[in-house]
């Protein structure tokens, strides 16, 4: 699934070419990429608004309109974007919508799994949808180590689990959550509410320091994501722990193992990031622990 890395390659990539176009003509092919509403009424919607601004949210692409309307984009487990020039999208039964711009360019939308989502907002409904699907984006100024800890608090569930929530932490995902606990020195079954103020600000900035790799290395392609322009992404090949099951460790050489969390595949180190709470983790309260990160 695209995470944050992907979405935000995704985003850098379409935003020069979309901002200040035009959408020309608008296809919606598939009923499950808009539903419960009518493809053909949502395109005709579309079809007109002017590009002001490409964002993103967590893992949302926001598409905003000059008109304060914003087509919100959700890639899901295989979801993709393709740009081309006039007829420069080859064929693929796997197309789900195609935007024609003003400068004659056109925007696929691809999906093999049909998982995707595209919901046209109207202007003011942005911020009241997200509020309550999204956390803290991880580059933010207000996410800070104490924050995390604030929404670590009382979760007895595996650290792996809190991280996977979006309402933790905007675009964290299966890959990056196993690639940041690496980089702290965290196993992911530890219970979240366990982590000491040291843990905690390992872990904050593991978090940045992950993302900011995989976003250098235009994301990760295993299967389904591309760039824009049909590229791949590199980080895949600079993993430490993700999909590397009896690989020694880049930093102690021990075979990474695998486990499952949370229903997903895991991947850890067993001699870097050790099971049970350092000797530190249960001193603090609760309250001293938030008051103090």
């Amino acid at each position: 699934m695209p995470e944050l890395p992907e979405v935000e390659t995704v985003r850098a990539r379409l935003e020069p070419v979309l901002t200040g176009r035009r959408f020309e003509h608008v296809e919606i092919n598939d009923a499950r990429l808009v539903r419960p509403y009518d493809p053909a009424e949502v395109a005709a919607e579309l079809e007109g608004e002017r590009v002001a601004a490409v964002e993103r949210r967590g893992k949302y692409l926001i598409v905003r309109f000059e008109t304060g309307r914003v087509l919100l984009i959700h890639l899901r487990m295989t979801g993709s974007l393709r740009h081309a020039g006039p007829g420069g999208l080859q064929a693929d039964p796997h197309r789900r919508a195609v935007v024609r711009l003003d400068d004659g360019s056109e925007v696929a939308y691809r999906d093999v799994r049909r998982f995707g989502t595209w919901l046209l907002l109207e202007p003011g409904e942005l911020h009241a949808y997200l509020a309550t699907r999204v956390g803290d984006e991880p580059f933010a100024v207000l996410f800070t180590a104490s924050k995390l800890g604030e929404r670590l608090t009382g979760r007895r569930a595996p650290v792996k689990a809190a991280l996977l929530d979006q309402r933790t932490v905007a675009g964290m995902g299966n890959i990056y959550v196993d690639e940041a606990l690496w980089r702290a020195r965290i196993h992911p079954l530890r219970p979240a509410e366990s982590l000491d103020r040291d843990e905690l600000r390992r872990l904050h900035r593991a978090v940045r320091t992950t993302l900011e790799h995989g976003i250098a290395r235009q994301g990760s392609t295993l299967r389904d994501y591309a760039l824009p322009d049909g590229g791949s992404g590199s980080m895949q090949d600079e993993f430490k722990v993700y999909g590397r099951g009896g690989e020694p460790c880049d930093r102690c050489g021990t075979p990474i193992a695998k486990t499952r969390v949370a229903g997903r595949g895991t991947w850890f180190c067993p001699s870097c990031q050790i099971q049970a709470a350092s000797s530190s983790s249960s001193a603090p309260s609760r309250s001293r622990r938030q008051s103090s990160v």
